[in-house]
């Protein structure tokens, strides 16, 4: 009987010793999204200051493909130990399960969550040949000649592609919608002018932007950014008109709490960083460093704020 007790107590106190002992080996962070996108840069740049916190490397894996979700379902169902995480964002987690007609993951039940990070504007740009030079000479354009223009996204169902759509029918213009496989294959033809228009997210963008290689029209937040206070919001021409995007981390449901707050504080602490600080700071990205539960809480509050965008665009996919 005592042998039976100490084998019990064994069982309940292994995952908390397991958890002092984590990590001991490389971390996998997940990207559900091709390289050279504002969610890759973000993911990239937090996890060499967790690999430095952690004393364990973190590996950046892109998985891309259907607007997020095949990341985020391969982290769902990963084994919950911690060796494997996903950077989520408003697409894997409140766009998705609204759009896709069959639901790959559970966004709330599936996932343990870790850290809301960042807070991301996004932005519209014009390849530098093309002639508007600002909204207002856009929606001109896209009036005088509808359907004759293009505009590019992330994929079908992703923020940047909403952003498209509520700017559609907030100016009352039409654009086909050209969905690739991430931000990164995309700015390559709006840059090489295959595509002329596209909705990204500031980060990916902000290095073309200063470089000359792309214009921005607008940002999509409320009011202008402090990282290029020249360029207006999209909101000065068309009032009311805000989209913006986020990245957290998520590990898969089951998670051991201890952990969740293993990682969490090395993703704090990571942010508290001078030079990550500086380098969010050249893009706009506003930091927020959250407990799991006020990310949580945010999920369930993008799920709530989207539902409504989404049934008015009408997209839905397979």
């Amino acid at each position: 009987m005592l042998g039976l007790a100490v084998s019990v107590a064994a069982i309940f106190s292994a995952p908390a010793a397991w958890a002092a002992d984590f990590p001991d080996r490389t971390i996998t962070l997940v990207v559900p999204f091709s390289a050279g996108g504002s969610t890759d840069l973000v993911a990239r740049l937090v996890a060499n200051k967790m690999s430095e916190k952690l004393g364990q490397q973190i590996v950046v894996e892109n998985v891309g493909g259907a607007g997020g979700s095949i990341g985020a379902s391969q982290v769902a169902r990963a084994e919950p130990d911690g060796y494997t995480i996903l950077m989520g964002t408003v697409a894997t987690h409140a766009l998705n399960p609204l759009i896709l007609k069959t639901k790959p993951y559970d966004a709330e039940k599936d996932f343990a969550p870790i850290s809301l990070l960042v807070l991301v504007p996004n932005v519209l740009v014009v390849n530098p040949q093309f002639p508007a030079k600002d909204v207002k000479e856009l929606i001109e354009m896209l009036k005088k000649d509808p359907d004759k223009y293009a505009y590019a996204s992330s994929g079908n169902g992703t923020p940047l592609h909403l952003s498209g759509e509520l700017f559609k029918s907030m100016a009352g213009v039409s654009m086909q919608h050209i969905p690739y496989k991430g931000a990164g294959p995309a700015l390559n033809d709006v840059i090489g002018n295959q595509v002329p228009i596209m909705f990204d997210n500031l980060p990916s963008s902000s290095g073309h932007i200063k470089s000359g290689t792309l214009r921005a029209l607008g940002v999509t937040t409320k009011e202008r950014v402090p990282s290029f206070p020249d360029v207006p919001a999209i909101a000065e021409t068309i009032p009311g008109y805000e989209t913006y995007s986020w990245n957290a981390l998520f590990a898969p449901a089951g998670t051991p709490a201890d952990v969740i707050a293993v990682l969490q504080k090395a993703a704090a602490e990571s942010l508290k960083d001078p030079d990550v600080i500086a380098r969010m700071g050249q893009f706009s990205a506003s930091i927020v460093a959250s407990s799991p539960e006020e990310l949580a809480s945010h999920v369930k509050a993008e799920l709530a704020k989207w539902e409504p965008i989404v049934k008015a665009s009408g997209v839905q996919l397979d």
